[in-house]
């Protein structure tokens, strides 16, 4: 997306991206972010993989606004759906799926339709697909245990949603959420089966197609 914004500029400066959860460790008698300067910190993400490569090449005027990327907040996580709801409600979810256990932002399985914004105890299994993501944690006893995430409700309230799932070690997400028609608490991945307009996109690996 930089690349074409480089070659081809567009104002991006109606853009908010809702950000879906995010690291949480214990402060004092409650929950506060992991330090921005943490490499699977989804604000530092957002900043820097995200915001920071879309306005390298667009002018002031174009650019995603100050302000423009949004969280839960640890102390009023309920707060974010009303936020999100009066802002008209979120446009395109991009989800993805936890390769071992289905969860999808930290929805662990077991989560209810009905769940929105919340903070969450992070699933052993959750864990551990987020320390094969981020190896940067060494080992299973540095990743956080606590989280903030959008509930499930939230994602399927979006207008349109897609779910990527991609390389060899997502083939059992892929076929669990293709083997369903609706969502399955035992999955939550398949909550892609609940949003209005939704799309899978699958690389070969994930489908075990080679050829495909």
């Amino acid at each position: 997306m930089a690349r074409q914004l480089a070659e081809k500029p567009q104002d991006l400066s109606h853009l908010v991206l809702a950000m879906m959860d995010d690291y949480l460790e214990a402060r004092g008698d409650g929950f506060d972010f992991v330090s921005v300067d943490e490499p699977w910190s989804s604000r530092r993400f957002a900043r820097i993989e995200i915001v920071d490569r879309l306005n390298a090449e667009l002018t002031p005027e174009e650019r995603v606004r100050e302000g423009s990327i949004w969280l839960p907040d640890p102390r009023d996580p309920e707060a974010y759906d009303d936020r999100i709801a009066k802002a008209g409600g979120i446009d395109f979810f991009i989800l993805a799926s936890g390769a071992s256990d289905g969860h999808v932002a930290f929805n662990p399985p077991g989560s209810w339709r009905e769940s929105r914004t919340r903070i969450i105890r992070l699933s052993e299994e959750t864990r551990r697909d987020n320390l094969q993501t981020f190896p940067d944690f060494g080992s299973i006893a540095a990743v956080p245990t606590h989280g903030i995430s959008v509930g499930i409700d939230t994602i399927a309230s979006a207008k349109e949603a897609v779910m990527i799932v991609w390389g060899a070690g997502k083939r059992l997400t892929l076929q669990r959420i293709l083997a369903a028609a609706r969502f399955d608490r035992k999955w939550p991945a398949t909550v892609i089966h609940e949003c209005a307009i939704r799309e899978i996109l699958a690389d070969a690996e994930a489908s075990n197609q080679p050829d495909a």
